[in-house]
């Protein structure tokens, strides 16, 4: 039962894309044993951290059941869908979570960021817990332990390189093959929707209602000049945090990928990619913000390199965002 495994190491150092192919389509298939959704949150989690590796490719498990955890939380609380394929019966994380609600009385219009930090972190520590038990091992057997290593002692994994290099080739078709089957899953063993209708929602799980806690940063960094055009913007209704690599691709907020932007520079690049001069401005801009001994211990900016933010750009853009935008107006 590999889902109960504690450890697990991988088999093999490389693996051909065919291969890798395969595994995904292993996991996606009736083949595989889902009778929860955990393999699909897992790898919509790692996806999402791609770029919160550390030099080794490693991830902790407080990294990965954050996503975990806020994924699940906008399913199974502001969604009110089913995880598992048991009339009846609940997934343990779900348990995990209904009962937290219950206990605290959180209405089910509050998504997980609308949480309070002390919350969060409760929730956080709860279901990694429990995903400790039932969710590492799983698609670890499922790929032969060709993914990744991991180790529930010391809660980190180490992810492949050829599984990696392959997440971030694909990442756009991965993401879309995940949501996919987790919403026909969800189709399966909930009265909410058709496939369409919960697709929606599993595409915008883990997007965050606001993006406030990055405004005092940036702004202060920017003296209140939108990143692309150079206009004053400290009018706070006319500021818009935006993510320089577009969310929809990266889905995930870090502080070295969010610029300042006025209303029409915003509203004008909306899901494309800044021209290549303005990726430069980025990498000068995050240079500087690291000179911040408080900015610099940020978990986001730990992890952070130059090298991180040139190949997500390149990868975007192989993966689809080929359209390239450049503000109508430059002030200088």
């Amino acid at each position: 039962m590999s889902h109960k495994l504690q450890v697990g190491e991988m088999k093999i150092d490389y693996l051909t894309d065919k291969e890798i192919w395969g595994h995904f389509n292993y996991i996606f298939s009736s083949k595989s044993k889902n009778s929860t959704t955990y393999k699909f949150v897992l790898i919509k989690s790692l996806l999402e951290n791609l770029y919160n590796v550390n030099d080794k490719l490693e991830l902790s498990y407080d990294v990965i059941f954050s996503s975990f955890s806020k994924i699940y939380w906008n399913l199974v609380i502001h969604h009110n869908l089913n995880q598992i394929n048991m009339t009846g019966k609940k997934a343990e994380v779900q348990k995990v979570l209904l009962e937290i609600q219950k206990k605290y009385n959180i209405p089910n219009s509050l998504v997980f960021d609308k949480l309070t930090n002390e919350l969060q972190i409760n929730i956080v520590t709860k279901v990694k817990r429990k995903g400790k038990l039932n969710v590492m091992g799983a698609i670890f057997g499922d790929t032969n332990g060709t993914i990744y290593d991991f180790d529930n002692k010391r809660e980190y994994i180490k992810m492949n390189p050829s599984i990696y290099s392959f997440m971030q080739r694909y990442q756009r078709v991965l993401t879309y093959m995940t949501n996919y089957h987790l919403a026909l899953f969800l189709e399966k063993f909930n009265e909410q929707g058709d496939t369409t209708n919960l697709l929606m929602k599993v595409e915008n799980v883990s997007k965050r209602s606001s993006l406030n806690e990055y405004y005092f940063i940036l702004t202060s960094f920017y003296n209140g000049k939108c990143f692309y055009c150079g206009k004053q913007v400290k009018n706070r209704d006319s500021v818009h945090i935006d993510h320089f690599i577009p969310w929809s691709f990266v889905q995930s907020d870090q502080l070295w990928n969010l610029v300042i932007s006025c209303n029409p520079c915003n509203l004008s690049k909306n899901d494309k990619l800044a021209i290549e001069p303005f990726l430069h401005s980025l990498l000068n801009r995050n240079e500087s913000l690291i000179t911040d001994p408080v900015i610099k211990e940020r978990q986001d900016m730990k992890v952070y390199s130059e090298k991180k933010l040139l190949e997500l750009y390149q990868f975007s853009n192989e993966n689809g965002f080929t359209d390239f935008w450049t503000p109508r107006k430059i002030i200088i």
